[in-house]
């Protein structure tokens, strides 16, 4: 019998923990690693590493799997990308608790506010009433039964514990006392059975049906902050949240010091405007903060954050007021909308103040056009420019030319890489919202692992390599609490990314059409990464999928953090 089941030879090991590459061997056996350095012994598989560094598998804490978990067990793209563990629940949102008559209103929150197919979400995860669980604790339990190719963890979403409560009142006014009592017990179930964390929010752009605030929207802070408190009784567990009006580094600052517990917020993006201070002001307070013992973390992303988005579902402007009624309209209200003089004089009005996506009419691109297809990659401020328009009757009318399925793409933020730099390279801040899993059709920042390792390592050279895996790795895990990977240590798990720091990287978007119901969703091919592996199984070699996908898989849930 083999002494190892894998071993992989003759790579650079980066351990996760920021400490420099060495030359070595990674001996893999039951699922751990067994051994480093010079492996001696023979192997039942070997994988032969020479040129490619050998890393810990990357832990992304920002996704949004929580119905593809489903219909996908591969949770695919992270793992092309080099991930081996993911957390979802972010925002505030997911799918559990739901009583089955609700269900179908959270699909729709999800379709409207993380841009999901509601075909696909209804398929996928099936009808109301034959979904396999309805609290959270039986929500794990049915992720593990079903089985997943990586590792998954789940933060416990304020915006179901809300419905599960208090029924599509969630949406629009705060809660009694008895309401919140309950609450707090549900989340208080979900940590001891494993949620990862509890994970709210109260940004404005979470608009869900109907052109609803999302039901965390509603919540005062007395009740998120009962519910946060639920942490600190546990000792474990880490709080996300979606910053807004009301819930900031104050209020982080209040929390954090009663329940000693990490918070992690999303996301701290170059462009995201002066309302809640500049970026200098939010890493200076962050720092001190931390050095202080407060543990607050800003996610950053490396990505300049790009959204494709059409009329039919106007994502990137729902934010603003004026477009209230936008939401709230079904198809041909929109289009009626779309048409009327005194919107369209608000939209401009609006565009004349600046700041932010709609400060930028003129730049946003027309990706996708059936009806003039001459007009792709050319700027709304171009065309509008022949036709002689304003830019916003311009954008408009192309979408209505299109019906409404017309395809526009913004940046939205990160855009000045000087900026995005100070944003990465700052001890303060953390790697998050890659938002994988959500807004499938509008945007893919799966791919910020191999975008990290060949923009800000190989071709810029703002981070050395292991500092830019303990990014991924490490310090991802120790903020979330996942206590059993996230480096290359003997007896943790074998979760383990190997790739060719030459060529790694990520390829331009490309829309497929392999979801339930036929669904649409852009997706980034990985170069470079040679083999994934998750609790020592080969999941991802060279660019292919390496398992039977109707077969056991190797992922677990992260109960509390821990596999074991």
């Amino acid at each position: 019998m083999a002494e190892y089941d894998l071993v992989i030879r003759g790579g650079t090991l980066v351990d996760g923990t920021g400490a420099e590459p060495v030359r070595g061997d990674l001996g893999i056996r039951g699922g751990v690693i067994a051994a480093m350095g010079d492996v001696k012994g023979d192997a039942t598989r070997t994988l032969e590493a020479d040129g490619h560094v050998v890393c810990p598998g990357f832990v992304d804490i920002h996704t949004h799997y929580d119905a593809q978990v489903f219909w996908d067990r591969m949770l695919s793209i992270s793992p092309w990308h080099g991930v081996t563990s993911v957390v979802a629940g972010n925002c505030g949102f997911g799918i559990a608790p739901t009583h089955a008559e609700h269900r179908d209103l959270i699909l729709r929150t999800l379709e409207n506010v993380e841009g999901m197919s509601i075909n696909a979400l209804r398929e996928g995860v099936g009808e109301p009433d034959q979904w396999p669980f309805e609290t959270f604790p039986e929500y794990l339990d049915a992720i593990e039964a079903n089985g997943v190719a990586i590792n998954f963890g789940a933060l416990v979403g304020h915006t179901p514990v809300r419905m599960y409560v208090m029924g599509e009142e969630s949406t629009e006014r705060e809660a009694t006392a008895d309401e919140i009592a309950q609450m707090r017990a549900i989340v208080a179930d979900a940590i001891a059975a494993g949620a990862i964390g509890f994970a709210t929010s109260k940004a404005a752009t979470h608009v869900g049906y109907e052109g609803r605030p999302v039901p965390s929207r509603a919540a005062s802070f007395e009740e998120i902050e009962t519910l946060a408190r639920c942490l600190g009784e546990a000792g474990r567990g880490t709080m996300q949240v979606t910053n807004g009006r009301g819930l900031f580094l104050d209020e982080f600052e209040s929390i954090q010091k009663q329940i000693h517990r990490p918070i992690s917020w999303t996301a701290l993006l170059q462009g995201m405007g002066k309302s809640f201070g500049n970026l200098e002001s939010i890493l200076e307070r962050s720092q001190s903060m931390q050095e202080q013992g407060i543990e607050v973390y800003p996610q950053v992303m490396p990505r300049p954050l790009n959204f494709e988005f059409q009329f039919k579902t106007p994502f990137i402007f729902e934010a603003y007021s004026f477009f209230k009624p936008v939401s709230q309209a079904d198809f041909e209200g929109r289009r009626r909308l779309y048409a009327d003089p005194d919107f369209r004089a608000k939209f401009k009005q609006r565009a004349e103040r600046g700041g932010g996506v709609i400060g930028r009419i003129p730049q946003i691109a027309i990706s996708w056009f059936p009806e003039h297809p001459e007009l792709e990659e050319r700027t709304i401020g171009e065309v509008a420019a022949e036709r002689g328009q304003d830019p916003v009757d311009c954008l408009l009318d192309l979408g209505l030319e299109g019906n409404l399925e017309g395809r526009f793409r913004a940046a939205v933020f990160n855009t000045d890489e000087k900026q995005v730099g100070q944003l990465l390279e700052h001890p303060a801040t953390m790697l998050g919202l890659s938002d994988a899993g959500a807004h499938a059709s509008q945007l893919c920042d799966a791919c910020a692992p191999t975008y990290l390792l060949a923009k800000w390592v190989r071709e810029k050279g703002l981070l050395p390599m292991e500092e830019a895996i303990r990014m991924l790795t490490s310090q991802t895990a120790d903020v979330f609490g996942i206590t059993d990977r996230g480096r290359l240590q003997r007896g943790l798990a074998a979760d383990v990314t190997v790739f060719d720091p030459e060529t790694v990287g990520c390829s331009p978007l490309r829309r497929v059409y392999d979801f339930p119901a036929g669904a649409d969703r852009l997706v980034s091919d990985a170069t470079g990464v040679r083999a994934v592996v998750v609790n020592g199984t080969v999941i991802r070699e060279d660019g292919a999928d390496a398992l039977d996908l109707e077969g056991p898989m190797p992922g677990r849930v992260l109960r509390g953090g821990s596999a074991s």
